[in-house]
């Protein structure tokens, strides 16, 4: 996994959390929704990542 890549999916993610929490304190559930979405889609990147990883070493 490129550094960049790494760094772009952990920053997506982070963001998710806090549209999450942001969304939970402000009752606003498309904001709260939208947070987990952006955090699972960082985690499938960051899986597919990895995959490509396993099959260069």
């Amino acid at each position: 996994m490129s550094a960049t890549d790494k760094i772009k999916n952990t920053g997506q993610s982070v963001v998710g959390k806090v549209k999450e929490a942001v969304g939970k304190g402000k009752d606003d559930e498309r904001l709260e929704t939208e947070g987990r979405a952006d955090q699972t889609s960082a985690d499938f990147k960051q899986a597919g990542e990895h995959v490509k990883d396993a099959f260069k070493h």
